[in-house]
């Protein structure tokens, strides 16, 4: 078994992350700043949840252990504190680390830059230094497939050309990803970028659509759909995200002169936008109220990955059908809302 640190741990690909990790077996630590960019009882709800972590037992800077997994603990830190980091390292000796960590969404990238600079760009720095001088046998850390830009070519390869951001979000995943390539080229450090693509499911971030439309939906309230619902999207559920990141970690690295690779981790089966809604209709019973808007800044028609290079590598391709995806998401939000009452602090922009 290993000894892995998961940055982002109360995010949503994070701490479903760190409970499939932490059932294998492995040591693992979490870390998350806990910023309120949406809902913080949202990520206080997945630490207790999923992982076992409770929020009265947490404190800045302070490791806490689950009451799930004797095997994890986590920490309440930002990946921009270089001295925090530092101490973790030192005291902890990981063989892995696995950087969700980010500032995400496409759209509050518009409203709010540095903390982009910030969070992306010198947050990762410090993860890339940790692992340069603790010797860090294997890096993986998330890009998005909005790397993809302008490509107009689907669906997306990794050996597409990715010069082409549309927003400063993806601007940012492109950094990370040269980053890596030039730390795993000076120090041989093992790097392995995942290119998410439209991540649904319980527990979800509520800034994204499938969250959004089916708030509104549920509550009677018109749903924002953009470029006229003449949008496509690789929507891809979070159990098949988690098996695609649990076999690139539990596997050997890339082996190169320069050990770097990206993978595309998305269904391969893009979607109209307007059968994603319909599709949320028949999980909740009721008709969506559309108002119909322009394209928005920083969007991209369609998102399709080919994940053909993770099939090849690690004989593992994603599978969740649309449908039963919404339908388990459904169950959960229910669930959850009818516990926690009435559905607050949901940022009013929304990610595809």
């Amino acid at each position: 078994m290993k000894r892995i640190l998961v940055t982002g741990a109360a995010g949503f690909i994070g701490s479903f992350l760190v409970k499939a990790l932490a059932e294998q077996g492995n040591e693992v630590v979490g870390i998350d700043n806990l910023n309120d960019y949406y809902d913080v009882n949202l990520k206080y709800g997945r630490l207790k949840e999923l992982c076992g972590i409770q929020r009265e037992n947490i404190e800045e800077g302070r490791l806490t252990v689950s009451t799930l997994y004797s095997n994890y603990r986590f920490v309440k830190g930002d990946i921009t504190d270089r001295d925090l980091l530092a101490a973790l390292f030192d005291a902890e000796h990981f063989d892995i680390v696995c950087n969700l960590a980010a500032q995400a969404g496409v759209r509050y990238s518009l409203v709010n830059p540095y903390a982009y600079a910030e969070s992306n760009l010198m947050g990762f720095l410090n993860i890339l230094e940790a692992c340069r001088h603790h010797h860090i046998e294997h890096l993986v850390y998330a890009s998005s497939s909005s790397v993809y830009g302008m490509n107009e070519k689907v669906p997306f390869c990794e050996t597409d050309m990715t010069d082409t951001p549309v927003s400063l979000y993806a601007a940012t995943k492109k950094s990370n990803e040269l980053m890596a390539h030039a730390y795993s080229n000076l120090y041989h450090i093992p790097a392995t970028g995942l290119r998410f693509f439209t991540v649904y499911g319980p527990w979800g971030r509520p800034d994204m659509a499938p969250y959004l439309f089916m708030k509104s939906i549920t509550k009677g309230e018109p749903i924002r759909v953009f470029n006229h619902g003449k949008m496509r999207r690789d929507f891809t559920y979070i159990d098949d995200i988690i098996q695609a990141v649990v076999h690139i970690i539990g596997s050997k690295p890339y082996e190169a002169e320069v050990p770097f690779r990206v993978y595309n981790i998305g269904h391969s089966r893009p979607v109209e936008l307007m059968d994603f809604i319909h599709c949320i209709e028949r999980a909740t019973g009721k008709e969506a109220v559309c108002r119909y808007e322009e394209m928005q800044p920083g969007d991209v028609t369609c998102t399709y990955a080919d994940t053909t290079r993770l099939e090849e590598d690690f004989q593992y391709a994603p599978s969740t059908e649309i449908q039963d995806g919404i339908q388990r998401m459904y169950e959960w939000f229910e669930s959850y809302f009818n516990k926690n009452g009435a559905h607050s602090g949901i940022p009013s922009t929304c990610c595809l």
